[in-house]
């Protein structure tokens, strides 16, 4: 009996032990940030490299915005729970800019996963008396978007085509 309970024990503190690990946070994927923006990540390499698209809701000009190409690293992908990563976005088609985050992934105790980011936005100006506007920074969060299985990013991207004048 003794060492029923013992056994017990043990499996149920071992348990607890391999929990934290399943809530290893994994970039690849479809997230959304808090304004409505979307980033797809394709599967993480074993060096560490990604790619994805981004489709922002937000823009300099105002404009139609078009999905645009990311490229960006994780550090250490074999290592630690809440991988550090950081991507460039270049605005395809539509703007002539490019922004770069870094940032790191977390998984709280219920399991939702969060990518917090912080950006650097440079926008081309046409002089150098006009450098001092043409970087502004920020802050975004993201979580991650359940999706039906096949579904994709272009699928939420709006038509550019379509659009007969800017929308907000």
């Amino acid at each position: 009996m003794r060492r029923s309970a013992f056994a017990l024990v043990l499996a149920l503190a071992l348990a607890s032990c391999v929990t934290p690990a399943e809530r290893k946070c994994h970039l690849s994927g479809l997230w959304r940030n808090e304004q409505d923006s979307l980033m797809e990540i394709s599967a993480v390499r074993d060096d560490g490299d990604f790619q994805g698209k981004y489709l922002t809701r937000v823009t300099l000009a105002g404009i139609c915005a078009r999905v645009s190409p990311l490229k960006g690293a994780q550090q250490q992908p074999d290592e630690g729970r809440w991988p550090t990563f950081a991507f460039t976005v270049r605005w395809d088609k539509f703007s002539n800019a490019t922004t770069a985050f870094t940032g790191q992934c977390f998984v709280d105790t219920g399991g939702k996963e969060t990518l917090t980011t912080m950006w650097l936005l440079r926008e081309a100006v046409g002089s150098l008396e006009e450098d001092w506007k043409a970087t502004r920074v920020g802050r975004n969060v993201f979580t991650r978007k359940r999706t039906p299985k096949g579904k994709t990013l272009p699928i939420w991207s709006p038509s550019c085509e379509d659009a007969s004048s800017p929308t907000p």
